[in-house]
Parts: C-alpha cells; sequence; structure tokens
C-alpha cells in the first residue's frame, strides 16, 4: 500500500510585531468612504473580542512573500533530514505573489515556486515547481495534491509551501485590514508504505456560485484614493455564515472516508481565520456526531500571529509539533484533521495518523 506521510516542517515568523494599539490613530471608514460613529478604541475592542486577535506580524520590507517561502523551506527540509535534489515537486500556494514594499503589483513571473526552487538551488530539471492559487486553503490542497502524486507513482518526496504578505495587500482605511498577516509554512511529503500514519482521507470543495466573491479586489474606502489601486476585501458576515454552515460538513465527510471514529480525533488544526467562527466551526462538526468538543482539541495561535492565510494551517502545525504551544502536544499513533477554508469559496479536509 502507498501512502503520503509528512516528514518535516518549518515555519517563518516575521519578526515585525504589529499590536491592536498600534491602530489607534487609522483612518477607518465605512465601505462609502463616511467616518464610523464609534472611536478607535471601541473598534479595535469589538475586533478583539470576534477574532481573539491580539496582535499579527509583518514581513520586513526587504522581504517578498517567496523569500518567507524559502526560509519556511529551508527548515521544512532540514528537519526532514532530506537533500533537495531528490525532491520531485515543489508546490507553492499563496494568493498574490511578491508585492514588494511600497508598491500596487503583485509579481508571479517567473512562479514563486521557481524562485524558492532557485533559492535552494536545485539542479535537478526534473524538481517540477508551481504555483497553486486557492484561497486560503492552499497548502491543505498542496498537501492533498502531493499525495495523489506520490500515489500516482510519478513522486516519493515533495516539498509544500504555504506564504503570504497580506499586510502589502490590505486598506489601512478598511477595519478588515487589522485581521490579516505575514508568514510562511512548509512540509516535506514523502512516500511510505506505513498503514498506520500518514494521510488517511481528504475532502475538497468549490462554492462559486453565490459564493465566489464573497473574498475580492476592491477599492481603497478612502474615496479620494485613486481607483485603480485594489485591496482585498470580504464580505465577512457571508463568510462566517458559510464557513459554519459548510465546513462542518466536509470535515465530516473526510472523518467518514477515514473510517476513524469521533473520539479518536486527537487535534483539529484549522485555519486561522477568526476565533468565534472557529469555535462555532468546531461545535457544529462535534454536534453533527452528536458529541461534545473535546478539551483543548483545537490549538491556536491567531491571538498572536493573526490571519496569514495559506500560512496559518503549516504554522500551527509546525508549532505544536516543536512544542510551542502551551498545552498543546502531538503523539505517535495520533489522528488529526487539517481544515481550512477561503476565497473561492474553497473547502478542505486531511485526517492524517502520526
Amino acid at each position: 500500500m502507498v501512502n503520503s506521510k509528512i516528514t518535516g516542517t518549518g515555519t517563518f515568523i516575521p519578526s515585525i510585531k504589529k499590536e491592536n494599539k498600534d491602530f489607534l490613530n487609522e483612518d477607518f471608514l465605512n465601505n462609502d468612504g463616511s467616518s464610523f460613529s464609534s472611536e478607535n478604541k471601541v473598534i479595535i475592542e469589538k475586533f478583539k473580542a470576534i477574532t481573539g486577535i491580539d496582535e499579527r506580524r509583518y514581513a520586513k520590507p526587504e522581504y517578498t512573500t517567496s523569500d518567507l517561502a524559502f526560509f519556511a523551506a529551508e527548515k521544512a527540509i532540514a528537519d526532514a533530514g532530506i537533500n533537495p535534489e531528490e525532491l520531485d515537486y515543489i508546490i507553492l500556494a499563496h494568493n498574490f505573489g511578491d508585492v514588494k514594499e511600497g508598491t500596487v503589483q503583485g509579481d508571479m513571473l517567473p512562479s514563486l515556486a521557481t524562485r524558492v526552487k532557485y533559492r535552494l538551488q536545485i539542479e535537478n530539471p526534473n524538481c517540477v515547481a508551481y504555483d497553486i492559487l486557492f484561497g486560503c486553503p492552499g497548502w491543505v490542497e498542496g498537501v492533498i495534491q502531493a499525495q495523489a502524486f506520490i500515489k500516482a507513482g510519478i513522486a516519493k518526496k515533495c516539498l509544500v509551501i504555504g506564504a503570504e504578505t497580506l499586510s502589502r495587500v490590505v486598506d489601512k482605511h478598511d477595519r478588515d485590514s487589522m485581521i490579516y498577516s505575514d508568514g510562511a509554512g512548509a512540509c516535506i511529503v514523502e512516500k511510505t508504505s506505513a498503514s498506520d500514519s500518514g494521510i488517511l482521507a481528504h475532502a475538497s470543495q468549490t462554492w462559486a456560485k453565490e459564493e465566489a466573491y464573497f473574498l475580492f479586489f476592491g477599492p481603497s474606502y478612502k474615496q479620494a484614493k485613486t481607483k485603480d489601486t485594489r485591496y482585498i476585501k470580504m464580505y465577512g458576515r457571508k463568510i462566517y455564515e458559510f464557513a459554519i454552515t459548510n465546513v462542518p460538513k466536509a470535515m465530516k465527510s473526510a472523518v467518514d472516508k477515514s473510517g476513524i471514529a469521533i473520539e479518536d480525533i486527537k487535534k483539529i488544526f484549522i485555519h486561522q481565520a477568526n476565533e468565534k467562527m472557529d469555535e462555532a466551526i468546531i461545535k457544529r462538526f462535534y454536534r453533527l456526531y452528536k458529541k461534545p468538543v473535546p478539551k483543548d482539541v483545537m490549538p491556536m495561535s491567531i491571538h498572536k500571529l493573526g490571519n496569514s492565510s495559506v500560512a496559518t494551517v503549516p504554522t500551527l502545525l509546525d508549532l505544536v509539533l516543536k512544542g510551542q504551544i502551551e498545552n498543546q502536544e502531538v503523539n505517535k499513533g495520533d489522528v488529526v484533521l487539517l481544515a481550512s477554508v477561503g476565497a473561492g469559496m474553497n473547502i478542505n479536509a486531511i485526517v492524517y495518523q502520526f
């Protein structure tokens, strides 16, 4: 039996820390350009109560998304103890390319995966490098694709990276800008013959009828700014309602395919989008099995790291595996669930046994 196993993980957490209090003097506006009736202090307090975010990390001006991806990739390769020349695929999930500090264009030529391969100085031309654009679930989908290559017999070792510098594409006049952050996470996925570990099952979905433009690029709320410059925008309430309704069902689909009992799921590594939303998703997921939510089943990193899109799940996984989140650990034999939701609207989940 051919299966796929994560043999190494790595993370790059940017050093620039931006706390909630750093937004006190921002000029937040409604989407029609009008001013809020509430003071920024009240806006920030409500934001913290809903999202759970205290602070987030931003990349240094000299770093781009592909730089962060490279730093995380180096750590994952070292953790797995492999030679980069042995890699068959480099799959890099992002959404906006390399956006340099002070610019408004995303640069994706060459692909960011190719840039990482170049930085790793891999000479092997059979190491195929490509990008994946799948919203926030991009890294999870990259792991699913790596497994498909391995099961098809065309790969033995894959590097999967999720990296983003969302601080470069936010509208500072939009209070939702406080959600977003920068970061990168990576893993090595390898072929294994072990039947008691690795990827047990997965599920992926794209909802693209009414849901397609819940996340989109739009102009600044500051009407005086140029209309030609676009920023990441979202319909937060619609995303929340979509996520709490559909993500639990997709997670259940993956678990049911795996044959694993719900009681045997030790941890759920879910996209760090919004603490209240994640808590609601988990409650509804366990409600589908008529079970209570187990204590400490959902590790969280959003409080200090914010929402770094494709980087949140691999970063969270690496931090727990390395013992860097209090009261959270994963042991040999533990079954975990990786899940994400984001632009598309896309949803995916992986049932994985260590």
